[in-house]
């Protein structure tokens, strides 16, 4: 379905002003987006984590729709339970409108903590969107690495010193991960490139990769 972005900006805020977010924060402008495309009737299911914080302290809320707040793990299990009894209540004829469900959860509730629920989900073939907001390490509580988190790069837990050049881990593949459930859709790779008759295309993409490195390279002067 095409959406209007003209009429979109005419939507009703579903997230209200005053909340705790930084001023420009990309997570409260990515929720304002979300939540006028998907509309009023659109329950959110919400992980532990800063947007959670700052959108929810005790006892104020900023979300105008549906919201639920879960653990750290389990914002996918908790938005599945709600969409089975969603298709429940339309089975017996007790309600009649179309809900959309979302989950949203940080990298560390998603690429790690959540990984589980969230694999459990998919593989259950639930309707609902799930919107993992990668901050690339754990923001929260004092940016801990976290499986999103770079190689290379210094975090409280994977500080850079002489010893050891930051994490020495690298970042995990997650959108792979979630394209091996053959769900209909993921954003941040294109799924028909993990089909296997398909896979010419990715190493014809590497080899052409390689040999504009290897040009770039000479250009450079570097061996």
């Amino acid at each position: 379905m095409a959406i209007n972005i003209k009429k979109l900006a005419n939507e009703p805020e579903l997230l209200a002003s005053g909340h705790r977010a930084c001023v420009g924060c990309t997570g409260a402008t990515i929720i304002r987006q979300v939540l006028r495309a998907a509309g009023p009737d659109t329950v959110i299911s919400f992980a532990t984590g800063c947007m959670e914080v700052v959108t929810t302290i005790y006892p104020y809320t900023a979300w105008r729709v549906p919201y639920i707040h879960n653990a750290f793990e389990n914002a996918a299990a908790t938005i599945s339970g709600v969409e089975t009894a969603y298709r429940a209540l339309l089975k017996k004829g007790k309600i009649d409108k179309k809900i959309n469900f979302i989950a949203f959860g940080g990298d560390g509730g998603t690429y790690d903590i959540g990984l589980q629920s969230l694999s459990g989900a998919l593989e259950r073939g639930h309707n609902f969107l799930y919107i993992c907001y990668d901050n690339e390490a754990y923001m929260n509580t004092g940016i801990q690495r976290s499986g999103a988190t770079p190689r290379g790069a210094a975090t409280s837990t994977t500080p850079a010193g002489k010893v050891i050049p930051g994490k020495p881990q690298n970042r995990k593949d997650l959108t792979a991960v979630i394209a091996g459930h053959h769900i209909p859709y993921v954003q941040g790779r294109f799924k028909h490139l993990f089909i296997p008759k398909n896979r010419y295309i990715i190493d014809e993409l590497q080899a052409e990769v390689d040999k504009n490195w290897e040009e770039l390279k000479k250009k450079a002067g570097v061996e």
